[in-house]
């Protein structure tokens, strides 16, 4: 077992304001301290070390499990803890001490087949140019892996990021949290391609916190398959929260 670390100071992108969660009033209101980093950023930092180690090949047939604990805040350290075992990469996000998110990574893990037509909650199918605010991500998040620009390659931060846009578009009304991502890898992708994604409803449920959705997104680039998301979020907050 090897062990390493890899900090960043977190913060919110421009484009985060748009979901109130993560600005200083909206994560108040919802009974923070103030706002709350996206979880696609901290995704973002948790494949740094990642990609560090398993490089371009786990972008293109890698998967990861992504799971976030309690809230990163705006300005906090992010310090990303490696445990590398046998088959697979852990890597969790700790700020003073506390696992706030846990990353494991693979470098094969089989994607179930989850056919869109079995949902009776399909989604509209939307393209997105993966170029402006999808291009550079992790760059502006605070990821100094090169590698991105080195090969021209999307940030892998950018499939979660897709399916955030997918929840927002559809589903949300005000402030809302991502709770959970399963990402599967099929192939690279290259910046300016552009991405159609198809999604559904897989289920939708209660909790103290506020009312979840898990969402199923199948992401394609010129007509083949490059990745899979399963997504999970609080998409109505509880007002004790």
């Amino acid at each position: 077992m090897n062990q390493s670390s890899w900090s960043v100071k977190a913060k919110n992108l421009p484009e985060h304001s748009r979901n109130p969660i993560h600005t200083d009033e909206g994560g108040r209101a919802a009974g923070f301290d103030g706002a709350l980093v996206a979880g696609v950023t901290v995704y973002a930092y948790l494949t740094n070390p990642i990609v560090k180690l398993w490089g371009v090949d786990w972008l293109r047939r890698g998967s990861s499990i992504i799971e976030f604990k309690s809230p990163v805040l705006a300005n906090q350290l992010v310090e990303c803890i490696t445990v590398l075992e046998e088959e697979s990469l852990e890597v969790n996000a700790m700020v003073e001490n506390e696992t706030r998110a846990q990353c494991t990574a693979f470098m094969n893990m089989s994607n179930p087949e989850n056919p869109i037509l079995s949902s009776d909650e399909l989604l509209e199918v939307i393209d997105i140019h993966l170029v402006d605010e999808w291009e550079d991500y992790g760059r502006r998040a605070g990821d100094d892996n090169e590698i991105y620009s080195e090969l021209g390659l999307v940030h892998p931060a950018i499939w979660p990021a897709v399916a955030n846009h997918v929840v927002e578009r559809n589903l949300v009304d005000g402030a809302w949290i991502h709770t959970r991502s399963k990402i599967f890898h099929h192939d690279s992708v290259q910046i300016g391609s552009i991405a159609t994604v198809e999604s559904y409803v897989v289920r939708r449920f209660e909790t103290r916190a506020g009312d979840r959705v898990v969402v199923n997104v199948s992401i394609a680039v010129d007509g083949e398959k490059v990745v899979d998301v399963e997504h999970e979020a609080i998409i109505s907050l509880t007002s004790n929260n």
